[in-house]
């Protein structure tokens, strides 16, 4: 039986530590996040002063998104760690709790200070353009037996838009009207592109501003502080996760973001323009996802609407 969704709450997530890190229970904590699948809680301060999280999925798709970060971040982790971007590696894991009635795994990570991307300014953004580049680069090499994912990472060709005219025909509608045209250019400009052939990558899969904490650096720029929710790690086409420069920069950060990727891509030689011509079929991919929930995820619609002028309207 597939378990309800679950209203994850301070008592909850108190109790859970009690019975499981009973060391942590009795520090402050709060609900700072509801997200799509997640509730994330800032336990602490802790006796150095930091935070950390806590992420408790709500439902059981989520709860395997859970588990594909506690397998995948710890084997990830001494390159990622490399970067000097923070990422959500597991520092203690949760179990199911059948005396809370609670059935899935979650994790506890540390605290990183900052704020998501999505709620800054576009502009500011290309001052950490080359860093995230740097980060996927890293991220990029070849996977060995990362979790499945059937969205992310597989051939355009593969995907339900591709296989059904109408799913695509429905997407669409998500599209201002004005722009049909130029959207179903692209997307089949992306499918007639050569496939990925090389091996499978590493891939963050689910890469957009709302994944991007950043905060002010000493100079009074945007940094890039961390790359978060990895649920969705898998392996594949990195196509699929360079389509997030779309949606994240301007021309400009764009323009910043695929020199510093070409610089590391293919031990310098860079991504080949297919790949990038994939990647915007991605983007787009991702740019009516963020249209698909105005009303439940109205912070999701600028990050669309956003990719969708990057892609049809300004043409790069």
């Amino acid at each position: 039986m597939v378990a309800a969704d679950i209203d994850v709450s301070v008592t909850l997530a108190r109790e859970l530590l009690a019975e499981q890190h009973p060391d942590l229970a009795a520090l402050p904590l709060e609900v700072v996040a509801n997200g799509w699948d997640n509730v994330m809680l800032r336990l602490g301060p802790l006796p150095d002063g930091g935070h950390l999280a806590l992420r408790l999925p709500r439902r059981e798709a989520a709860a395997h998104l859970i588990e594909h970060e506690q397998t995948a971040l710890p084997r990830l982790a001494p390159a990622l760690g490399t970067t000097g971007i923070a990422f959500p590696r597991p520092v203690r894991t949760g179990r199911p709790s059948d005396r809370l009635g609670f059935p899935w795994s979650w994790n506890v990570v540390r605290w990183v200070d900052g704020v998501a991307a999505a709620r800054t300014e576009v502009a500011g953004r290309g001052a950490w353009a080359a860093d995230l580049a740097n980060f996927l680069a890293t991220l990029h090499v070849p996977a060995d037996d990362a979790p499945a994912n059937p969205f992310r990472g597989i051939p355009l060709a593969a995907r339900p838009d591709a296989q059904d005219p109408a799913v695509f025909t429905a997407r669409l509608r998500r599209v201002p009207e004005a722009l049909h045209d130029a959207a179903t250019r692209l997307w089949h400009e992306a499918l007639d592109a050569p496939a990925h052939t090389g091996p499978p990558m590493w891939l963050h899969g689910d890469p957009h501003p709302g994944n991007l904490v950043v905060r002010e650096s000493a100079h009074g720029t945007q940094e890039l502080a961390a790359v978060v929710d990895f649920g969705d790690v898998t392996s594949g086409d990195p196509a699929s996760d360079l389509g997030e420069a779309w949606l994240t920069f301007d021309a400009e950060g764009q323009a910043r973001f695929r020199t510093a990727v070409d610089s590391r891509a293919h031990d310098g030689r860079g991504w080949d323009e297919a790949t990038w011509t994939r990647a915007k079929g991605w983007a787009l991919m991702y740019a009516t996802n963020m249209l698909a929930h105005p009303d439940e995820h109205p912070w999701l619609v600028p990050i669309g609407e956003h990719g969708l002028r990057r892609l049809l309207v300004d043409g790069d």
